[in-house]
């Protein structure tokens, strides 16, 4: 964060200071939103500091360190924070690492009272916990779902390759989630060990951020910290180990149910030298030779029979381990061959005959336009995101969004292509280069295979790249500016609404939320409920759409076109629209504009952006089934739209089958023909909105209006049921998932009732949390869902979700019946009502100070104006629920004849 041995200049708006006993802190005031602190509190230690019979254990002391202290009992923490409208998990969190473990409490009120019981929080973690055998013995359960939870063919393929990578060094031996054996079987006192030996004022950094005096607040953590003293003398530095020397390799890493990839990377010892000026050049000059050679990776894939569906080239500073550059493609399982055999040429070819200029001024203006944008909004970057990057940057000196910029323009003025591909040379040397296959099937011959088509590859001679020849964006003119018609202004909510000649409305929201940022959002026609229910369509196929590109020209030309500009665009099939997103600056917005407009009225559907989506699909059908997890995530919207092919995943046979027409027949009527309704929000005056929307929207053909329409489809939400739909995996045979759902009804024709709904749902999953994860040690993973729909009346339902032991299913169900039951027969207390309402209100606040709310909740405003009152509602209809309200509610949805139950058992228990 600050260092004196570094040339660098730290963030003149964050006061940093070391306390007597060696505590480092940073505090910086930000208004970004109003009335918010970020506390984070980062011990310098993780798995890396465990001896042999503690793996597992730093991370266990991070959940226990919400399991009481000195003055918080058993239980209360989490209480306490909800009391004041902190939520558990978005607000009130924490992760252990290798080298660093990190507490993050998101406060919503600056008030003295909650600021002072943030950091008393911390400082009872410091050194106050009680660490009692008794919650250690229940925390055993959660610990061994989170390590389940956690044990997927990413990671696991992950893990390998990271430790074949950093072989020789201590890291290979520290996974963070630990051994089970011990988190099964240690006793209390190890956990104690670590905490005494590690947990020390000189590791600790504490970092507060947000709408606070700064002066106030270091005399406090003077006050609070100052007293704090390390146990003993400090542990014996461990050995880190040594990064073994390799030369060329070649591995497999079979992983059942993971995505083929192939990579070729080099390692080289990690430089612990300070931060400096110089040691950061050395990196951006690699950096952008290497992002060179991404965008030709990328410029390959988007070519018909590519053969990758996707892949990039970086470097990074392994774990404090190792420098590591990588290059990876994700194929095909049976073109990993051709995809290896490319990803070789190209990196030969760009070491051979380096980058061009034109080629590296591209990418020099692309990172230039990033640190534009950061620099300009840096008086308005949120609280939580400048307290993350504190913590992340805590063994860097942290400076400041101009500064950035400025070493930037320092660091690139002058520099050559020759220059950079010097530094590629150094790249792509060291370890290496180490050839990994990662396949669900090891090919015949294993590795022995792989180098046979690495060294048949490496025969074949690379030529020097052809220069691809400079783009101009042609989509600046649309026709004659389309009148206004109507327009009329909302004065409570700050909102313009216009309607132009040809149908096309617009809602303006300018902000000042966030400098220099404009959300644009653009829905045509009526989604989902325009399609037949009688048949599947390739709706999966929707980010095709934006990697088809233009007529004019394809997805990598408007990238290059575009270089200057900071737009983007993504497409998505809503149930009440097809839907495109952008998000732009204040001076781009023209320009933004202009390809929303352009994706609308010449859209391109290239069969091979039609099928590299397709084969992305397919190559995670095995992933999916791979973990309960991922099988929900598949076949829930199916399931609880009773089987409509609108919402159902395909299945190998039909993605497979699937046709490029098939994907330009869905979507080429629909977004040519449909009724548009634009909304703008953010950094933008309304004439100037109104201005770029007319020259660009209001200049198409005539677009029919919305109409109401009463024809919805017949949406159902599945009947109840006794005995579970049931589904299986093929991962461990240890995990399940478990669900219940209720059918509610719809958002906007009764906001009351969302109202109750949203905190009755959050009171039963703060029971279920107390219940089978706190008390019982039964989930890691409490998931629950309240999805009333504001596009399709009288759907919509609460949904309540588990992974567990398979034989721990019966006793979720059990408990959720327990729990349903008291709800429609006692009054929640008044201190438990307002532990579920104060998170909900707080959250709301701060949602409703960022573009996104907005964004979200402004579409089709127009035509239906519940959708206002809504917003207008928000946060008034919380504070008018009462007791009385939850008992009824959970009478009338609660009630186990109306569940929905769905599991997902291992495929071995069935």
């Amino acid at each position: 964060m600050q260092q004196t041995s570094s040339d660098l200049q730290t963030d003149p708006d964050v006061h940093f200071g070391t306390l007597d006993n060696g505590m480092r802190f940073a505090i910086m005031r930000n208004t970004t939103p109003p009335g918010q602190v970020a506390i984070r509190f980062r011990i310098g230690s993780g798995s890396l500091d465990e001896n042999d019979n503690q793996q597992g254990l730093a991370h266990f002391l991070e959940h226990m360190a919400f399991k009481g202290s000195t003055n918080v009992a058993e239980g209360e923490i989490i209480r306490i924070l909800q009391r004041k409208g902190l939520a558990f998990g978005p607000d009130i969190n924490a992760h252990t690492s290798y080298d660093e473990t990190v507490y993050k409490l998101n406060l919503p009120k600056v008030d003295a009272d909650t600021v002072s019981t943030g950091l008393m929080l911390m400082r009872e973690t410091a050194s106050e916990l009680t660490l009692d055998a008794g919650a250690f013995d229940r925390e055993r359960g959660v610990i061994l779902s989170e390590e389940r939870l956690c044990d997927t063919p990413q990671y696991r393929a992950a893990l390998g390759i990271m430790n074949s990578r950093l072989a020789g060094r201590r890291a290979t031996m520290r996974a963070p989630i630990g051994k089970t054996d011990i988190i099964s079987n240690a006793p209390v006192e190890l956990v104690r060990d670590y905490y005494r030996a590690n947990y020390r004022p000189d590791r600790a950094t504490l970092m507060v951020v947000g709408d606070i005096d700064p002066a106030a607040m270091e005399i406090e953590i003077r006050q609070r910290f100052g007293d704090w003293k390390a146990m003993g003398l400090p542990p014996a530095k461990q050995d880190p180990g040594t990064l073994e020397t390799k030369g060329e390799s070649a591995d497999v890493f079979v992983v059942p149910g993971g995505m083929t990839r192939v990579q070729i990377a080099w390692t080289r010892p990690y430089d612990a030298a300070p931060d400096t000026f110089a040691k950061r050049r050395t990196k951006l000059i690699e950096d952008l030779g290497l992002r060179v050679l991404q965008r030709r990776l990328s410029t390959i894939a988007s070519k018909a029979d590519a053969p990758f569906i996707s892949a990039d080239a970086r470097s990074q500073d392994l774990l404090h381990s190792a420098h590591v550059v990588q290059i990876e493609a994700i194929s095909e399982t049976d073109k990993w061959q051709a995809a290896l055999t490319t990803v070789d040429q190209e990196q030969r070819r760009i070491q051979e005959f380096g980058v061009g200029q034109a080629e590296l001024d591209r990418e020099i203006r692309e990172y230039r336009l990033k640190l534009q944008a950061a620099a300009a909004g840096a008086a308005t970057r949120t609280t939580t995101a400048i307290a993350s990057m504190l913590v992340s940057r805590v063994d860097q000196v942290f400076t400041s969004p101009a500064e950035d910029l400025s070493m930037f323009e320092t660091m690139t003025n002058g520099v050559t292509a020759a220059a950079v591909n010097q530094a590629l040379q150094r790249a792509f040397s060291g370890n290496g280069p180490q050839v990994v296959l990662q396949t669900a099937r090891s090919p015949q011959g294993g590795a022995d295979t792989v180098r046979q088509v690495y060294d048949a590859s490496k025969a074949i001679a690379v030529s020097a790249p052809s220069g691809a020849a400079a783009v101009a964006w042609p989509y600046t003119h649309f026709g004659e500016p389309g009148a206004v018609v109507e327009r009329r202004t909302v004065e409570d909510l700050g909102l313009t609404m216009v309607r132009f000649s040809n149908g096309v409305r617009l809602t303006v929201k300018p902000t000042k939320l966030r400098a220099n940022e404009v959300l644009v959002r653009e829905d045509i026609g009526r989604g989902r409920l325009d399609l037949s229910q009688d048949r599947p369509a390739p709706i999966w196929a929707s980010r095709a759409v934006a990697l088809s590109g233009l007529k004019a020209m394809d997805y990598q030309d408007i990238q290059n076109a575009l270089t200057g500009n900071i737009v983007g665009v993504d497409f998505s099939v809503g149930d009440s629209s097809f839907r495109f997103d952008g998000r732009t600056r204040t001076e781009d917005l023209a320009t933004q504009l202009q390809l929303m407009t352009a994706y609308t009225s010449d859209p391109a559907y290239r069969p091979e952006a039609f099928k590299r989506v397709q084969q992305a699909n397919l190559s995670r059908l095995d992933q999916y089934q791979a973990t309960p997890g991922g099988v929900v995530s598949r076949n829930f919207p199916g399931l609880v739209h009773s089987g409509d092919p609108r919402w159902t995943f395909p299945d190998r046979t039909e993605l497979s089958a699937a046709k490029p027409e098939d994907f330009e027949t869905l979507f080429r009527p629909m977004v040519s023909n449909g009724p548009i309704d634009i909304t703008i929000v953010g950094d933008v005056t309304v004439d100037d909105a109104i201005r770029m929307t007319a020259e660009t929207f209001g200049s198409l053909p005539p677009r029919p209006e919305a109409a109401p329409s009463n024809d919805w489809g017949d949406v159902r939400f599945p009947a109840a049921n006794k005995t579970p739909v049931l589904l299986t995996h093929g991962g461990r045979a240890d995990i399940a998932a478990a669900a219940f759902a209720v059918p509610i009804g719809d958002l906007l024709s009764d906001l009351p009732r969302s109202f109750t709904a949203k905190i009755a749902t959050q009171i039963f999953e703060n029971r279920l949390i107390d219940r089978f994860r706190i008390a019982e040690g039964a989930s890691y993973d409490v998931q629950v869902d309240l999805d009333l729909s504001d596009e399709v009346p009288g759907y919509g339902y609460a949904y309540f979700d588990v992974e567990t032991e398979p034989e721990k299913v019966a006793r979720f169900y059990a408990l959720v019946e327990e729990i349903a039951n008291d709800l429609r027969s006692h009054d929640v207390s008044p201190d438990e009502l307002a532990r579920a309402r104060e998170p909900i209100v707080e959250t709301l606040k701060h949602r409703q100070q960022s573009n996104n709310y907005w964004i979200k909740y402004l579409h089709h405003a127009q035509t239906d104006s519940r959708r206002l009152d809504r917003i207008r509602d928000d946060l008034s209809g919380y504070g008018k629920v009462t007791a009385g309200d939850i008992r009824v509610f959970a009478a009338t949805y609660f009630s186990p004849e109306k569940f929905w139950k769905f599991e997902v058992l291992p495929a071995a228990v069935r």
